[in-house]
């Protein structure tokens, strides 16, 4: 087209062109415009007796269509040249269009050239608007029936993502067993997608019978790879977050229901606010739970999210050896790369084991969990015991009502059941040794019911064994008194499950319930004492003479020991067990064993600061080569001086509570900016891990997102729904653009979107 001759004058035939051709030319010589030279001198020829020429006036007269050729000093017709008349039919035949016009005597044909209103050289005239009217032309046709597609396919792919997003923040599934036209019940995204559409006619114009054929967007292609656009944008989101700040990582592993072993892995960081957070980042499947296959494991999921070990400041596993094993264990395999890496035991681990499994190692006490949980076994083992529980603790707490017992009022005497323990679920034993004092009398019922009239062999023998230790004054004691000693600690576990807590005050919170304890030891007997000796007479339960001998169940008086019953449940259990727990405590938690810990806790903003020590914040800048050189060393020897007398001069730092309430209020005030080195110590200790909660959380979703009816899902599905279901928060910010963008890029699309943007994986 760029090679088209402009002189009208040296053009061929617009019928010498191929039929194809011919209204891309027609096209290029309206849209360039007649050509016309005013500046050109106009040669003169005789006429007559006078000279003339063409006068350049005249293109004022008929811009839109006259031309002249230099080379033949000719006038011609555009518009009949590119859709020429039939010779004949006008004044001027076909002179503007082949020989041209070059009578300048006569320059009225130009006006006879045009003609009245339907004149084959107005004809012509409309034709060329009508080829330069873009709506009228088949490309812009094409374009608009396309431009329609494309809307449409945004209405479907929209509403697609909008039923996805509700699957997967609701941990559902999305497949169903027969999801053919005729089936009652296609599935939940199936029929989710056609609830939409009922109630949305935009999408119902567009969705299932009205959408073509091959982009329905209901194959499970499309919604697994909807499912993992919005998992890696919610992963992009978290990794830009952690971009390069340093990053401890949490890591526990458990078998799914198909019996596959599975490692969570959970990254803790300090956002740009100063905010401890937490966020699970996936979950791998392992062949092995050796210590190295989880180190392999570990390093592909860090090579995948662009994690770098050289910036982990920490780690935090359960008490497993392949974990936490000294020389094979995963801690030390990570630590020979990063010596920076400091490991924590999960400090809710160590608080289940010492306060449960070391308790089971005193006799009564251990009887007293024996039977709890025989108990629970027994009243739980059928529905028709389940009822007849609730029906008997509901008749028991109107009575109490009707005499002033129990007060009435909303959330209180809330219909209840007994609560079966767990090992990996902190407080749980807490939880049923409450449960069975508060429906105690209820399941001393049920249990006569069982031994009455329950199936005769060793069901009604273990009701009857059970009946006799419950109505003892032993177990009753031993019950009250595991009570209170797990309700110290309960307040402990619940905090050091926070996803913000930090190790400085973890530890704080153990030493309270180390004094707590000790507090129970020294003051605690009278009142325990009483309060089984009223639960006693309520139930029923004969309360022995504290002064009188102490026989031992099963023994006889030869054998026993001579002791009163006073000595025996104060000094044999009471003094015996506190002291058991408040050893455990500080050998697990004994702040002085580990002098990393024992630097951080000068990092304290309590009482004004009065933890503060500067040769051991210096100490635990040390600890960290690869953060502070010695340059930096020095430097920070200065600036905690001016560092220290800003923080205690300054009101808005004297209410503080926690290193987290710290970081926070360095960042608030701009302190961060300041005294950016004592803000890297800070965050240092903020990073340790202090509990594995948020991994056994990751196990707790895993049972939900699959479970008995989804067990065949593949890994890929289970972690990218696992991480949707367990970040909510942040998928929720996620906008649709974003996952569209990341779905058509992820392989080629049957309508690729005019907006759609280039992305560089």
């Amino acid at each position: 087209m760029e090679d088209l001759p402009t002189d009208p004058g040296l053009r061929p035939r617009i019928t010498n062109y191929s039929p194809n051709d011919q209204d891309q030319v027609r096209r290029a010589y309206l849209l360039a415009g007649p050509c016309q030279p005013r500046d050109h001198a106009f040669p003169q020829k005789i006429f007559g007796n006078k000279l003339r020429r063409f006068n350049k006036d005249w293109f004022g007269l008929y811009s839109s269509w006259l031309e002249y050729s230099v080379s033949k000093d000719s006038a011609y017709c555009l518009c009949c040249y590119l859709f020429k008349p039939d010779i004949g039919d006008q004044a001027g035949g076909d002179s503007f269009v082949g020989e041209g016009f070059s009578n300048w005597k006569k320059n009225d044909r130009l006006q006879s050239h045009v003609g009245g209103s339907n004149s084959a050289h107005n004809q012509a005239v409309a034709k060329c608007q009508d080829l330069l009217k873009q709506k009228q032309h088949i490309q812009t046709v094409f374009e608009k029936q396309a431009k329609q597609d494309e809307d449409d396919y945004l209405i479907r792919l929209n509403a697609a993502i909008d039923c996805i997003r509700f699957l997967l923040r609701q941990g559902i599934a999305f497949r169903g067993h027969d999801e053919s036209e005729n089936s009652s019940n296609r599935g939940n995204y199936l029929e989710l997608l056609k609830f939409l559409a009922d109630h949305n006619d935009e999408v119902k114009a567009v969705a299932f019978g009205n959408a073509p054929q091959n982009v329905k967007l209901t194959s499970p292609d499309v919604q697994q790879d909807i499912v993992t656009a919005a998992a890696r944008e919610t992963l992009k989101v978290i990794v830009e977050e952690i971009g390069d700040a340093l990053f401890s990582i949490l890591v526990d592993e458990a078998r799914d229901i198909s019996v596959k072993e599975q490692m969570a892995v959970v990254v803790r960081y300090i956002d740009k606010k100063g905010n401890v957070i937490e966020r699970f980042v996936g979950i791998e499947h392992v062949s092995s739970t050796s210590a190295i296959s989880l180190k392999e494991a570990v390093e592909k999921l860090f090579s995948r999210l662009g994690l770098s070990i050289s910036k982990l400041r920490g780690q935090g596993y359960d008490g497993a050896s392949n974990m936490q094993g000294e020389f094979n264990g995963l801690k030390a395999l990570i630590l020979k790369d990063n010596p920076s890496a400091y490991y924590v035991w999960c400090f809710a681990h160590q608080l289940q084991l010492a306060l449960v499994a070391v308790a089971k190692n005193h006799e009564d006490i251990a009887m007293m969990f024996f039977v709890t949980n025989n108990v629970v076994n027994v009243v739980g083992a059928s529905s028709k015991r389940h009822d007849i529980l609730r029906g008997k603790h509901a008749a028991k707490v109107v009575e109490a009502l009707n005499v002033g017992e129990l007060a009435s009022g909303q959330g209180l005497n809330q219909e209840t059941n007994l609560k079966r323990p767990g090992d990996t679920r902190w407080g749980s034993h807490y939880g049923t040794l409450v449960s069975l004092i508060t429906m105690f009398e209820a399941v001393i019922d049920v249990l006569e019911i069982v031994r009455m009239e329950g199936p005769k062999g060793d069901q009604r023998t273990m009701a009857r064994m059970l009946l006799g230790s419950m109505q003892s004054f032993e177990f009753a004691f031993t019950l009250h008194l595991m009570r209170s000693i797990l309700a110290i600690t309960s307040e402990l576990s619940q905090a050091l499950q926070r996803q913000d807590q930090d190790i400085v005050n973890a530890i704080s919170l153990v030493e309270l319930s180390k004094k707590r304890l000790q507090h129970m030891r020294d003051e605690g007997w009278q009142s325990l004492f009483e309060v089984v000796s009223t639960f006693c007479e309520k139930n029923e339960i004969i309360v022995p003479n504290m002064n009188e001998r102490f026989i031992a169940q099963g023994k006889g008086k030869r054998k026993a020991p001579i002791i009163t019953n006073l000595h025996h449940y104060q000094v044999e259990i009471f003094y015996n067990v506190i002291d058991m727990q408040l050893l455990e405590l500080k050998t697990r938690f004994d702040e002085g064993s580990s002098e990393l810990l024992l630097c951080v806790a000068c990092l304290t903003p309590s009482n004004s600061f009065f933890s503060f020590d500067k040769d051991k914040l210096i100490r635990l800048a040390e600890f960290y080569p690869e953060d502070f050189s010695p340059m930096e060393v020095l430097i920070l020897h200065d600036q905690l001086e001016t560092y220290i007398f800003d923080m205690r001069s300054n009101k808005e730092f004297s209410m503080l509570h926690g290193i987290s309430d710290l970081a926070k209020k360095m960042v608030e005030t701009g302190r961060n900016r300041t005294y950016p080195l004592v803000y890297l110590l800070l965050t240092l200790a903020l990073i340790l891990p202090v509990a594995t909660a948020s991994v056994e959380r990751v196990f707790s979703a895993m049972t939900c997102v699959k479970n008995r009816l989804r067990n065949k899902m593949s890994d890929q599905w289970l972690n990218n729904g696992l991480l949707v279901y367990i970040e909510k928060d942040v998928f929720d910010g996620i906008d649709n653009e974003s996952i569209i963008d990341y779905y058509q890029n992820m392989k080629t699309r049957r309508i690729k979107l005019s907006s759609q943007k280039k992305r560089l994986d």
